[in-house]
């Protein structure tokens, strides 16, 4: 039996212990988790009134050039193509920014800041008259055109928003960030098809209010009130977006991806006379980082793999593992982002085609020159005919996912999804059909204005229903629905987690890229169809112009397109998910084997 004295030493010792015990588990106690469903709020209504916001602007952006700073058709489409195309590849370099330097957190929250910047001066110029230039004058027929200073700011306005959509586009792989879905999640795949649609159908809602609301705004209350109105919505964008700081996940900088690109082509280069070991199968050569998974690179692009190659392992590798020096030796996770980056270039250029198209100027002057009455005190205003795009996609990513492939999925009695390279592909496919549709519908439009002697009058409304517009834009709907769920899906599988936001805007840049091909043919038709004194096909007057050929021109293109998608996506070869899916067949199989051995 134990002394008293004792007793109370290993009552000392346990109580210590217990203490010690108790302190430890009060440090290794878990803050709260940050991220996950309570963030969402808060990142959807930031990009949700950011979209209400500059979406809003677009559709009549035209209408305000033409009327409130004297500037012609063709200039005024070219601004607003250059305008579109800048919106659009900003988001690739703000991706590098965030992924390399400054972190999504911080890029999005700064292209909120300058959003709101670029808005506030866009309001300004309908707020001060000294702003634009002086009316035309309706007795004289003459029209001053805007000063050197009142252009740069209307400019300038333009560019800030610009910019700043660049950085908020890098919200679409924060909020995957706030999600943080796992790499051994076997339903990984369904997992993103559900994210990226529903993150579309979610944008879409929030363009239908901005086509609907917003553009009534300005057609009926006025340009200092229809700018003042998404100007105070991107405000509160920008305070919802910072009121929830302190519970994001705010994932740590990786190595410059410019910079890792420059010392693959480099290395690959100083290394371009060593010979390649034969296949993958001696991965001790290679150098890899020691949290990657990758233990030798791909077999695509292979005189790329000549950059992690290990000549001398005592002088190419430090003593923590490192490379002695980066700009000799590079890493297998730094040779495969380069390769991803090259190999979906050829599929990627396929998606400029989506872009390539007149103009939204071209569709609000035509939808005005018909009759919009849905009832004789109602008339929808010609900036809103977009929103029948967008109704399109929302209902088909709803349909998609809650109908179609839940009953696919039963009768086939194993889960089915449409693969991303699939949906790229019928994309294009009712591409072409909108255009095709579109052209023959100006062509009726176009003889309906000559047959009612309207052939001369601009601001003439046809006796022809708007609703004829409805077809193709539904078809563009449906193929910007198929198309570009498509490409965010295909980009995101198919790169490292490293280059996420650079996945999320590649869809941004190829429509920036359509943007400014737009911009050349445009220049080129206008200037080739007016030789000779002619009206030209993209005339300031679209009843006098030809804008239907130009939609067969159009369409043309976008039958060689279809054909250059099917090349691009043989030569790419199978996807990662589609690997995958073979991988996960073929080890089922062979787990029914050893099954079927046992048994037996």
């Amino acid at each position: 039996m134990k002394n008293s004295s004792a007793m109370e030493k290993e009552v000392v010792e346990i109580s210590q212990n217990e203490m010690e015990m108790a302190s430890q588990n009060i440090s290794q106690k878990p803050q709260r988790s940050k991220g996950g469903l309570v963030t969402m709020p808060f990142i959807i209504a930031n990009e949700a009134l950011a979209n209400v916001a500059t979406i809003g602007l677009l559709p009549n952006m035209i209408l305000y050039l033409m009327g409130s700073y004297n500037i012609h058709m063709a200039k005024a489409t070219q601004i607003n193509l250059l305008s579109s195309a800048a919106t659009n590849v900003t988001p690739v370099l703000c991706a590098f920014i965030a992924d390399s330097y400054l972190g999504r957190f911080l890029v999005v929250g700064l292209g909120s800041i300058v959003t709101l910047l670029g808005m506030a001066l866009l309001w300004l110029t309908a707020m001060i008259p000294q702003a634009r230039p002086s009316p035309c004058n309706s007795a004289t027929k003459t029209c001053k055109p805007a000063t050197t200073k009142q252009m740069t700011m209307l400019i300038s306005s333009l560019a800030l928003m610009s910019i700043g959509k660049g950085g908020l586009s890098c919200s679409l792989a924060f909020g995957a960030d706030q999600v943080n879905r796992k790499d051994n999640n076997s339903n990984k795949q369904r997992a993103l098809e559900i994210y990226f649609s529903w993150y579309y159908a979610f944008v879409a809602i929030s363009v239908i209010i901005a086509l609907t609301g917003i553009v009534y705004i300005q057609d009926h209350l006025g340009w200092k009130l229809g700018f003042g109105v998404p100007t105070a919505l991107m405000l509160l964008s920008t305070i919802f977006f910072f009121l929830a700081s302190p519970l994001y996940v705010k994932n740590q900088i990786q190595d410059s991806l410019i910079t890792g690109f420059a010392r693959v082509i480099v290395v690959a280069y100083k290394n371009r006379k060593l010979p390649l070991p034969a296949g993958n199968s001696a991965g001790i050569l290679y150098h890899r980082k020691k949290d990657t998974n990758l233990v030798v690179p791909t077999d695509k692009l292979r005189f790329l793999n000549k950059a992690c190659l290990i000549k001398d392992h005592e002088k190419d590798i430090a003593s923590d593992g490192s490379p002695s020096n980066p700009w000799s030796l590079c890493t297998i996770d730094q040779v495969e982002e380069l390769k991803a980056i090259i190999k979906v270039i050829p599929l990627w250029s396929t998606g400029i085609m989506m872009v390539l198209n007149i103009g939204g100027s071209f569709g609000v002057l035509q939808a005005k020159s018909m009759n919009r009455h849905i009832t004789p005190n109602f008339e929808v205003p010609p900036g809103s005919f977009g929103v029948i795009m967008v109704i399109t996609i929302f209902l088909w990513v709803t349909l998609y996912d809650r109908v179609i492939i839940p009953i696919a999925s039963k009768l086939r009695g194993k889960p089915v999804r449409i693969s991303a390279k699939t949906k790229m592909g019928i994309g294009l496919f009712f591409s072409f059909l909108h255009l095709v549709t579109a052209a023959i519908v100006e062509t009726m439009r176009r003889k309906r204005a000559s047959t009612e002697g309207y052939i001369n009058d601009t601001h003439a409304v046809l006796n022809m229903s708007a609703m004829w517009l409805v077809p193709q834009l539904f078809l563009g709907g449906l193929a910007e629905a198929f198309n570009a769920i498509g490409q965010n899906e295909f980009y995101y599988t198919e790169f490292p987690k490293t280059m996420s936001s650079v996945a999320s805007s590649l869809l941004g840049l190829g429509m920036g890229a359509g943007n400014v091909m737009s911009s050349l043919v445009f220049s080129i038709v206008q200037n080739v169809t007016k030789r000779g004194g002619k009206e030209g096909w993209a005339a300031d007057n679209i009843n006098k112009g030809h804008y239907d050929w130009y939609y067969w021109v159009l369409a043309a293109l976008s039958v060689v397109n279809i054909f250059y998608y099917l090349i691009c996506s043989k030569a790419y070869g199978p996807t990662v998910d589609q690997i995958s899916k073979v991988t996960d067949e073929n080890g089922s199989n062979e787990d029914n084997g050893l099954k079927e051995k046992e048994s037996g």
